[in-house]
């Protein structure tokens, strides 16, 4: 871990929720669609040019995860996404492809998408981890806070509207709370942070993986959709 990175960790670890405060109130009067098409390419450009540092970062970063994973597992979709989906670690198939949700969980995360009329290339999908843990094992505390810095860029970089939790480790990560994904969903959160002038809406679910092996919670989960659905309608 360098210097930087050891500084991230201890701030975080030190700081806890109150990392995500602010007192800067967002500008609700500012007026996107007043942007000219250069204006937006060029905002886009940025982000994926902030994107690719990251993924330079994460590279050079060293950690034991490292070294039992093929490759480097970041995003996919969107980087002008209004929801970014949160999962928890690349699995064997992310691990061989380099991209989140490729399995049989991204097959469903596809079909949970399609169920309220969005798709892979209109949201922003990540996850806590960006290199698979050996034997699929659940990330430690101390390697969600070793990643967590390099999540937070992107969600500054991303800018969502909203944040989609999909499991127990991305809720912990994101909320920095330990009560149990049963009780914080059905209800949205708040996420701030320090670098964005607004606050995102943040609602915690279940990881489709969990719902391939747990089937009577896809109600639930289904719910907690249905709850971001409404958010995006009300927009339009």
């Amino acid at each position: 871990m360098n210097q930087s990175d050891k500084k991230n960790f201890e701030f975080i670890k030190n700081s806890g929720v109150n990392y995500f405060l602010q007192d800067s109130p967002r500008n609700w009067l500012e007026n996107t669609k007043d942007k000219t098409k250069k204006e937006i390419f060029n905002e886009n450009e940025d982000k994926i040019k902030g994107i690719n540092e990251i993924i330079a970062d994460i590279r050079k970063h060293q950690t034991p995860l490292k070294d039992t994973a093929n490759k480097l597992v970041l995003y996919d979709g969107n980087t002008d996404a209004k929801v970014m989906f949160v999962g928890e670690a690349p699995g064997r198939d992310e691990d061989e492809k380099g991209v989140p949700f490729v399995g049989r969980a991204g097959q469903l995360l596809n079909k949970m998408l399609a169920a309220i009329k969005l798709n892979r290339e209109e949201v922003y999908i990540t996850n806590v981890i960006n290199w698979r843990p050996p034997n699929n094992r659940t990330p430690t505390d101390e390697e969600i806070l070793e990643f967590l810095p390099y999540l937070q860029r992107q969600i500054d970089i991303v800018e969502p509207d909203y944040i989609f939790l999909l499991g127990g480790v991305a809720a912990k990560a994101i909320l920095s709370t330990p009560i149990a994904l049963g009780k914080l969903r059905g209800q949205w959160h708040e996420y701030k942070s320090m670098n964005l002038n607004k606050i995102i809406y943040t609602i915690a679910s279940y990881h489709p993986a969990f719902l391939l092996r747990s089937p009577q919670y896809k109600k639930a989960s289904w719910e907690d959709l249905q709850m971001l659905q409404k958010k995006l309608n009300d927009e339009n």
